[in-house]
This record gives structure tokens, sequence and C-alpha cells, in this order.
């Protein structure tokens, strides 16, 4: 998919691409993805429908003593009952169809697992928002349409990110600006009567709130999802693919990470602890095998240390999926996840623990110990590939006899052809396994070549030994780790709802002795340290531990310490306006907390952690009060076209993959901003 491009928009205050404004992609759009989701939008509703009609027709069997009407009820609700089961299992089939997701141009590579995006509905932000702002900040909501609008345009895109990092930065900028939306006018003691509903990727079951946490949640899962995809599409046939895929499945763990640490109870089972854990082990086993696939990609050469080296890394991949598989079966994830998934991690296990063992097999069986090797160093290496040593041997003895390491070579060629064997019989359980042609390639090529390397080893007159081959120890060079994309760190942490902070200051910053008198510690945003309480600025009220937030008219709180450096280096005598804030202690604010509570595997009542504070439990942070501050969002262009998004836009040109959210500072800097 590509994004859709309005051309001739009204001039924004960020930088844009080209001078278009960036949309998410056409929903119209007969692509194979969209066409995925068009059908779990359908099967949505249609889960609601029948759950709907099962809720009515268990009421009226309780409330109804007539027989003959309990029976026909009962008949109804069998009925309804197997019309849900029909509906979860095309809603399974849909999270197992993965080829439309694989790169076009893929034809040797195993395919990966991306997520699909969650569902949601419509969602109008104008009535109860203009509401809000007549009864608690005494103003004509009328005046901050267009701000309205433009927050709905945005919402209404990412329904439809584009499959690329401009969709990554379209839900990170959603996201940014539901924290504002959390501050002004979401309060734990007020509801002010928007509905969020959102469907369950695995079971289809819709989760209706008036908490902002689960859009704040559903966003995140999106964004993991959508760089899953991002994961998925790329050509691993290439390294520059490879590092792509890589990056993305690590970020896709870390968006879920942060997702399951900071979102303790969400009320969707997708979201759920377990599921979110077992996601996050499953991006990061696509990310590892993605490492391998990496080392591979040059060509393994047929060299001892080499063949060893590529056996502890293809133990390691699967190592990781056993891991994955482990968490699948577990009690609460197991009724949901699509066999598929779990079909896939045992084909995987089998398959790289049979690669492992085809390469420990080949170093032995086509390299003898010459005496011009070095004896220590092979001895070493092999010493290290097991836990345990084969029964009788040692790693020296092994190198030296020939026939000793032919016997354990074609241990481990049995063990890897038995392990391509058990992954082509779980390959032809899944019909949606079926389907994947390469893959049975993959496999079947793989058996092949083990029984052809049995063969070639293989005596007439030998007879039958039954020793087993030891595993192998999984070892690699690069572990798959999380990474957390920058939309959802570094100020977004800092300047969130769960703080309060004072007032933006101005300072006038003069050189002293040719020292501005403090130090800048952090990384977006940038602290004050180290401050002289006789310089100037300490003089004007600069604090040590406040936040810069803006250097003359360049908005900082984004930027690192060598990039706030770089605006303070041509301070001079004359000196140089800076903004900053101070945080607020509110250990004495109690934060309101609730659970979430389940029945039967479904979520009976929905309930999430209240990150919001209320405005009036501050009075003094609303002295001021110069419109529109409470609704501004850092926009400053009020031309509205009502196919055009004109929210703020933040520079994309550093090296940071995932985008650096909108300002979170409203233009007008006064007493009731919240940060």
């Amino acid at each position: 998919m590509t994004d859709t491009l309005i051309p001739n928009g009204p001039k924004a205050d960020g930088p844009v691409e080209n001078g278009y404004f960036k949309k998410g992609c056409n929903p119209f759009a007969q692509t194979g993805r969209s066409k995925l989701q068009n059908k779990r939008a359908t099967l949505n509703q249609q889960i609601i429908k029948q759950m709907r009609m099962r809720a009515g027709a268990e009421n009226l069997l309780k409330a109804t003593s007539n027989n003959k009407v309990r029976e026909q009820v009962v008949m109804e609700l069998s009925y309804v009952n197997s019309d849900l089961q029909l509906l979860m299992v095309q809603l399974e089939g849909l999270n197992s169809s993965v080829q439309v997701y694989q790169n076009v141009e893929e034809t040797s590579s195993i395919p990966l697992i991306p997520l699909g995006l969650k569902e949601t509905k419509d969602v109008d932000f104008s009535v109860p928002i203009k509401d809000f702002i007549l009864e608690h900040y005494s103003e004509d909501g009328s005046n901050f349409q267009d701000q309205i609008d433009d927050l709905m345009d945005l919402r209404q895109a990412c329904r439809t990110p584009s499959r690329n990092v401009s969709g990554v930065e379209l839900l990170a900028r959603y996201y940014s600006q539901l924290a504002f939306l959390e501050n002004r006018f979401f309060s734990p003691t007020h509801q002010i009567g928007i509905f969020f509903t959102w469907y369950d990727s695995f079971t289809g079951v819709p989760v209706c709130q008036q908490n902002i946490s689960l859009e704040k949640a559903s966003v995140l899962f999106n964004m993991a999802a959508l760089y899953s995809q991002i994961g998925t599409r790329a050509n691993r046939q290439t390294q520059a693919g490879l590092e792509d895929s890589i990056s993305a499945f690590q970020k896709s763990a870390g968006v879920l990470h942060y997702l399951k640490e900071t979102f303790t109870h969400t009320p969707s089972y997708d979201m759920s602890p377990a599921m979110l854990s077992m996601l996050i082990r499953l991006m990061l086993a696509q990310a590892q095998e993605c490492l391998f696939e990496q080392i591979a990609l040059p060509g393994i050469r047929n060299e001892f240390f080499s063949l060893l080296k590529m056996a502890q890394e293809t133990s390691k991949v699967g190592e990781t999926y056993n891991q994955v598989l482990q968490s699948m079966i577990q009690t609460p994830v197991k009724n949901n996840v699509p066999f598929f998934w779990t079909t896939m991690s045992q084909l995987k296990i089998n398959h790289y623990n049979s690669l492992a063992h085809y390469f420990v097999s080949t170093a032995l069986l086509d390299h003898q110990l010459a005496p011009s090797d070095d004896e220590d160093k092979q001895e070493k290496a092999l010493s290290q590939i097991y836990d345990t040593m084969p029964e009788g041997c040692s790693p020296l003895k092994i190198l030296k006899n020939k026939e000793e390491r032919r016997r354990i070579g074609k241990a481990h060629l049995q063990r890897a052809i038995m392990g391509h064997e058990e992954a082509i019989r779980t390959h032809a359980l899944c019909q949606h396994l079926q389907k994947l042609d390469i893959l049975d390639d993959i496999l079947q090529a793989s058996h092949k070549r083990s029984l052809a390397k049995f063969d070639q080893n293989n005596k007439e007159d030998e007879f039958t030994d039954y020793m087993v081959a030891p595993d192998v120890i999984s070892k690699t060079e690069k572990k798959a780790e999380m990474e957390i994309p920058a939309a959802t760190k570094g100020p977004l942490s800092v300047f969130s709802a769960k703080q309060r902070w004072t007032v933006p200051r101005t300072i006038r910053l003069r050189l002293q002795d040719r020292d501005l008198g403090f130090t800048l510690k952090g990384d977006a945003p940038v602290q004050i340290q180290s401050l002289n309480p006789l310089c100037p600025a300490a003089n004007e009220g600069l604090k040590e531990g406040d936040y810069l937030v803006a250097v003359g008219d360049t908005d900082c709180k984004w930027m690192g310490v060598s990039d706030v450096m770089k605006l303070l280096k041509d301070v001079d005598e004359e000196g140089i306006n800076i903004r900053v804030v101070s945080m607020v202690d509110s250990s004495s604010q109690a934060m309101p907390t609730k659970s979430a509570t389940y029945c039967g595997g479904l979520p009976k009542t929905y309930s999430m952690i209240c990150l919001a504070h209320d405005d009036d439990k501050n009075p003094k942070s609303r002295k001021v009060a110069k419109k529109p501050s409470f609704i501004s969002w850092g926009l400053k262009n009020k031309q509205k076209s009502s196919s055009t998004l004109s929210l703020p836009n933040a520079d994309y040109s550093g090296a940071l993959p995932c985008i650096k959210p909108a300002p979170t500072f409203p233009a007008s800097y006064n007493d009731s901003a919240l940060y």
C-alpha cells in the first residue's frame, strides 16, 4: 500500500514532505492486506451480532418458566453458539494468513508470522469535547471545531496506516496527541461521554470503555503489529532487507513490552500480560531467525569452525522458538492462539535443531584432523558444542579417531533426518501450513540433503549403531534484544499525564567569564545540573533539575544534549532567552487505581488504571486562562480542509527510526498548560 497524499493543502507549522500532508492508506485499496483487514472488520460485526443474540437468549431463558419457550430458546442458543464457533474459526484463519504479508520477491525464505491490526469503531469527539469546554472552561466550544476535526481526521487515518515507517509515525503522532487530550479533558472523577470501542484481534470480542487508556493501549498494540508486518515484508534475500526485518521485529517486541509494563490492567484479551509475553517472545524469536539468516546469507563455508559456529546459531533459533511454544501452550494463552502459530513454532523447532545436527555431522565427517591443524583450538571448539560428551568419548579422542568421528557424525545425521521428518509431518497437520509451498520445498530439500549425506557415509556391512547424539548447545554472536522506539520513551515518559509541571519560565542566559554557569544531562529532554548558585541564570530563577524546553524560538523538548549545545554555543554577552519547567512533587496526590476481573476466560468487567489527574485539584494552574491553550495541541494554523491533516509535525531528519512526536507544549505557554 502507498500513502494517500493530498496536494496543495494549507501550510502547516512543522515540516512536510514535498509540500504534501501524510494520510493513512486508502481504505478501499484492493490489496491483499486491506482485503484481510476488511474481512476482519466484517467478522467483528458478525461476532458482536451473535453475542447480542446469545445474551438476549440467555436473559430470556432466565426470565421464562414456560417449558416450550425454554426448549426453543435452548435450540436457538445452540445455533448461535455454532455460528460463533464458525466465526472464531474464520478469524483464526485470518490470523493464519501470512502469505499476503510476505515480500513478493521472496522465493527461498521460511515465512514469518505478523500481527493483524486491531479494528475499532468511529469516535465522534466533537459534541462531548465542546460541551466540556463550555462547562469546564466557560468558553464556546465551536471556536475549536477545526482542532477537533483535525484530531478526528488523524484518528481515522490511523485505522489504515501504510505498511512502512510513515505508518508507524502516523500512529505515534496520534498516540502523543492522546496524552494531551487526556490531560485536558479526561478526569478520573468525571466522564465526558466519549466511548472507545476496540475489537480483540484473536477473539473478535468488542471492548467498549470511556477510559482513554483503552485507546492508548490499542494504538500501541497496532504500532507493534505494524512493525511486525514491516518485518515480514522486508526482502530477506538482501543484507539491507534482513537488517530492516531484524530492527522491525525488535521494535515490535519493544512496543509490546512497553505496553505490558505501562498498561497493567488492559481489558482486552489480546493485551493481557500472558498474551503480550508470548507475543514478545514470538517477535524476538523471529528477529533471532533473521539474525541467523543474515550470517548465512553470504554462504556457509564447508570449514570445521564455521560449521560448528552455524550449528550453535541454528540451535539458538530452535531454543528461542521452544520458549515461544512453551508460552503458547500455557492455560491462559492456548485457548485463543491460532493452531497455525503453534504448529509453525513446532515446525521451526524441529527444523532448526535438525540443521544444528547436520552442521555438526558435516564438520565431523568432512574434516579430519591434519598435522597442520590447530589441535587445541579444534578440541576447545568441539568441547563447547556439547553439554555432556558422548559416552566414553573425549573431544581429542573424537578428533583423532576417524571411526569414532564417523560414528558420532552419523548419529547427528540420524537426529537431523528424524527432526526433518517430524517437521514435514507437522507441516501436513495444519491446512494453513499446507498452503505455504515455499515452506514445504525448504523442508523437503533439507531432508533430502541429510539423507544424501547419510548414504555417503553408510557402509552395507556395518552393524547398526543405536547411539543417540547429544544436543547441541545454543550460542549466538548477536542476541535479539527488545528495542523501544523513540515514540514510546524519552519525552513521552517525562512529559506525560503522570507528571505535573510548573508554568514555563523565561530565563535570560548571559556569559560570565565565558561560562554559562551550569551543565546539561539527559537525552530528550535535557536537564540542568551542576548549577553555579552565583551565576546570572541562577539569579534569574534557574534551578538545578529544571528541564530545558526552548532555546530562543526553537523548541528543544525532543533534542539531546549535543543538539541543545549547538543552540547555546553562540551565546554572547547580550545573552539569549531560554524556557524551563520544573516538575511538581505529586507524591501527596493519590493516584486512583482499579483492576480488571475475568470470568470464563473473557473480561466480565472492564476497568483500567486511570493515569489522568484532575485539573480542579490544582487551582494554581488555572490562574490565567488564555484562549485557546487547553485545546491548542500546539496548533498555530487553523485553516482547515476536509481532506487534509494540519496537526503538528516534527523534524524526521534524525537517525531514529521512529517518529519524534509532535511538540507537547502549546504555543501560548500559559498557566493552564499541563505537561
